[in-house]
């Protein structure tokens, strides 16, 4: 660049200069998304440290319901979206990691409240009103039932076995590092339980997840 100006070619020289911003960018876009898969990869480590303790799920639920809306609409002053609640008011406390349990439901809300807004965005012109909802209930087999739905854009067929699989994303590129439904279903795996997932595409979508009332660590004594 520097020759190009010498010889009093400038456009080439603001050309190259062009290139160097642009490179630069990228190095830039790369270097965040490398940083948050290292981060990721991390949570993966970490998870399944923490102590268990007899943990209240309704009120975990309705926390990290708060703190995503919250949090999404501290980033993003036009990002609105109702929620609602269905709480089993005799739902029986769980031993769990809450820390563990907490960062899986904000992902799964994260993840829902992020598709409506895209769905809402995507029908600008239409009656559309994006909606999450959370619901908790004791199963007759005795586990505690979390249910995160949203009425999004759905999950298409196609990519449906694949969304639980490491560094797999549907977001745009820099957006997710593939890495959040993975971590979440290896920490309901952990507790003794599952995480499913049912999507219709073009309507909703609903991720279930299952854990054990009776939920000990198989490496802890019996009580």
């Amino acid at each position: 660049m520097k020759d190009e100006f010498k010889k009093g070619d400038n456009e080439e020289g603001f050309a190259i200069a062009d290139d160097i911003k642009l490179n630069l960018q990228k190095i830039t876009h790369h270097g965040k998304r490398a940083d948050a898969i290292v981060k990721g990869m991390l949570a993966h480590s970490r998870a399944g440290k923490g102590e268990k303790e007899p943990t209240d799920i309704n009120a975990l639920a309705e926390e990290y319901l708060k703190l995503s809306y919250h949090g999404l609409r501290a980033k993003d002053k036009s990002f609105n979206a109702d929620f609602k609640t269905d709480f089993d008011p005799d739902l029986p406390k769980v031993n769990v990691v809450p820390q563990d349990i907490g960062r899986v439901l904000l992902n799964l809300i994260n993840n829902a409240f992020q598709a409506v807004s895209a769905e809402a965005l995507a029908q600008a012109d239409s009656t559309y009103k994006p909606a999450v909802t959370v619901t908790t209930q004791l199963s007759t087999s005795d586990q505690v039932l979390v249910t995160i739905k949203d009425n999004g854009p759905g999950i298409p067929d196609s990519i449906k076995d694949k969304i639980f699989q490491p560094f797999f994303t549907t977001k745009p590129t820099g957006q997710g590092t593939g890495l959040g439904l993975s971590l979440s279903y290896d920490i309901i795996k952990a507790h003794g339980g599952e995480l499913t997932v049912n999507s219709h595409e073009g309507s909703n979508t609903e991720f279930t997840i299952l854990l054990p009332v009776s939920n000990q660590n198989p490496h802890e004594p019996k009580s």
